[in-house]
């Protein structure tokens, strides 16, 4: 088991060292029976998603715009919450590298040891708590580092430049730097030069990968963003049509990715 949750590290270590921009898909487990999740999921890795995170259901997700609130809430009603992501990690793992995504109520209600064991049996690379609390994070980065799991951290983009090396103390795996500073499934402009400027402090305060999302709502905007990063993560797009006609998430995943490969070969990220 040890060595099948170092590989899953090492596979997403070698995914974020490519040059290229890689895409990730956001999906909450528990949204549809299991059958069909895993058809979703396989679909997904098949139009071009190279990494997969798993939404960990929440009744609260306050960081969450109102289309993956409703995906939540659905995912709640049918139960089993833990159980379906950890069902969906197993199987996600066996497809591409795969991260949780988790509010840190989730973790410590069933308790951060039982968790983080669970998922690293299950094949997660990590688990990113999207609002760890600044007391709980050493408890929880000895915890999930001990089971095998990287622990990437979302870096608030009102974090000042000195406070950045506090705020990625302990992370690893890699740093999420929003694109904006709304909720996810935000749809406006998005203020590059910023994003830009953002990433590169961060690159100064941590040599780990950089991943963005939240309001990538198209493919031009993840083509504006790549080069930025190291991955580009698109969460809403996808869970809105998996929530209205799950048949064309496929083909939603594949207009971000093809925006997302280069027609030459990929240079340097800035």
């Amino acid at each position: 088991m040890e060595r099948n949750i170092l590989l899953a590290a090492q596979k997403l270590d070698t995914l974020l060292a490519q040059p290229a921009c890689q895409l990730g898909v956001f999906l909450p487990a528990g949204l549809h029976p299991q059958s069909a999740e895993q058809h979703h999921l396989d679909c997904l890795a098949q139009a071009g998603a190279d990494l997969v995170e798993i939404g960990f259901p929440h009744r609260a997700p306050f960081l969450d715009g109102p289309v993956i609130q409703s995906a939540y809430r659905r995912a709640l009603r049918n139960g089993h919450v833990l159980d379906r992501a950890v069902r969906a990690v197993e199987y996600a793992a066996r497809l591409r590298p795969t991260v949780v995504m988790a509010y840190w109520d989730s973790v410590s209600r069933y308790g951060p040891e039982h968790v983080a064991g669970l998922f690293a049996d299950a094949g997660a690379a990590g688990v990113m708590v999207v609002d760890l609390p600044a007391h709980m994070a050493a408890r929880w980065h000895e915890t999930a580092s001990s089971a095998g799991l990287f622990t990437p951290s979302l870096v608030s983009r009102q974090t000042p430049e000195s406070g950045l090396p506090k705020a990625v103390a302990g992370a690893s795996g890699w740093l999420y730097a929003p694109a904006s500073t709304a909720l996810t499934g935000h749809q406006g402009v998005l203020d590059i030069p910023a994003l830009a400027a953002f990433t590169q402090h961060l690159r100064t305060a941590s040599s780990l990968p950089v991943v963005s999302g939240v309001g990538i709502s198209t493919p031009a905007l993840a083509a504006q963003v790549a080069p930025l990063v190291d991955a580009v993560v698109i969460g809403t797009p996808v869970v809105r049509t998996l929530l209205a006609n799950p048949n064309q998430a496929p083909a939603v995943a594949a207009s971000f990715a093809q925006a997302l490969r280069p027609p030459h070969p990929a240079e340097h990220r800035v």
